[in-house]
């Protein structure tokens, strides 16, 4: 009897083995979680742009909004931001 081949070798090239970060909710991960000052925002869209999990999101009226069920805390946003609107704040 042969066995059975299993794993991702057996996946053709270019398959996709697993779901997106989208499927799994992340955000409990972090320790600091980003917060958006709207009355500093230039509306640049930068922290969208260089977030590395894709959790901030640019809402119709141009501002950003941090979707925390999927951001990990990392700060990139904070540190890209050049006016400085973002803010890293501990999770209580």
């Amino acid at each position: 009897m042969s066995e059975k081949k299993r794993g991702w070798k057996t996946l053709p090239k270019g398959a996709v083995p697993y779901k997106s970060s989208k499927d799994y909710k992340t955000g409990d991960w972090g320790v600091a979680k980003p917060v958006i000052d709207r009355t500093k925002c230039s509306k640049c869209t930068l922290c969208h742009f260089f977030c590395p999990e894709g959790a901030i999101t640019v809402r119709a009226d141009g501002y950003t909004e941090v979707n925390y069920d999927y951001c990990k805390g990392c700060g990139v946003c904070a540190n890209e931001c050049p006016v400085k609107c973002i803010k890293m704040e501990m999770k209580k």
